[in-house]
Order: C-alpha cells, then sequence, then structure tokens
C-alpha cells in the first residue's frame, strides 16, 4: 500500500483519512452524478468502507440507483460540499468524491460509465475504457 491520503470538505468542517489504495476508480456521467456534482460527471475512487475514518458530520441523501440499490450520497451540511457516496449494491465499499481529496493526484481514473447518459461538452479521457451503463462487475 501507499501512503495514506486524506480529504475534507470545502469549508473542512468534514474531513477523511483512508489507509488503503483504490481498488477501482472512473467517471460516472449518470444523471444523478451530474447533478450532485454540479457538472458533467463525478469522479470517484472506491476503497475498502473498513480503511476509511471521517471526522464530522454528514447529510446523507438516499436515492435508489437503476439497480433497485441505494446510493447513499453524503455531503457537508455546512458548505454543500460533497465527499461520499455508498452503494447498497457494494456494502464494502466507500466511493470517495475525487473533488474532496487533499492530493489531488491520489485520483487515477480507469473508466468511464453511464457514458450514454454523459453530455456531449462533457469531454473525458478518451483512452479510457467507456461503459454505456454499469459494467458488468459492478452491478449488484
Amino acid at each position: 500500500m501507499s501512503e495514506p491520503f486524506q480529504g475534507r470538505c470545502l469549508c473542512g468542517a468534514v474531513h477523511y483519512e483512508c489507509n488503503a489504495d483504490p481498488l477501482m476508480s472512473g467517471h460516472c456521467q449518470c444523471a444523478d452524478c451530474r447533478k450532485s456534482s454540479g457538472t458533467g460527471h463525478s469522479s470517484h475512487l472506491a476503497v475498502p468502507r473498513a480503511s476509511v475514518t471521517i471526522s464530522g458530520d454528514v447529510t446523507v441523501y438516499d436515492k435508489p440507483a437503476d439497480s433497485g440499490h441505494v446510493v447513499s450520497r453524503a455531503f457537508c451540511p455546512r458548505c454543500g460540499a460533497p465527499i461520499y457516496s455508498l452503494n447498497g449494491a457494494m456494502p464494502d465499499l466507500i466511493f470517495l468524491r475525487a473533488s474532496s481529496l487533499d492530493d489531488l493526484e491520489v485520483f487515477k481514473p480507469q473508466m468511464i460509465v453511464y457514458a450514454s447518459r454523459g453530455a456531449s461538452w462533457d469531454i473525458s479521457d478518451t483512452n479510457l475504457p467507456r461503459f454505456e451503463e454499469m459494467p458488468p462487475m459492478m452491478k449488484g
């Protein structure tokens, strides 16, 4: 494992430390990720849930995904910055928002999911594997 990494919200009221390397990372262009990010996609790092320590209170918004599993999006109640998501289909993982990282270079995107729902103006690395919907290995 590389060095532990940290992240925080815009105001600093919520912060986390992770002591595991990301298991996967990528950009999601689904409507929920677009709307919760305020732009064309959200970028996430999936790590073991047990490897993350979170300090500070978060507000959680639950919404069913296409699969029917609930996705819980946690954000700072003070500044509104998104911090992480939990997916009922993958209960042992936590999906940290790349935008919350203290060191943005920890994020190494590996794929784009829900590319079929992406906006024409939201262009990510064209060399990344693109999945029209959720890749089979991530479906619950």
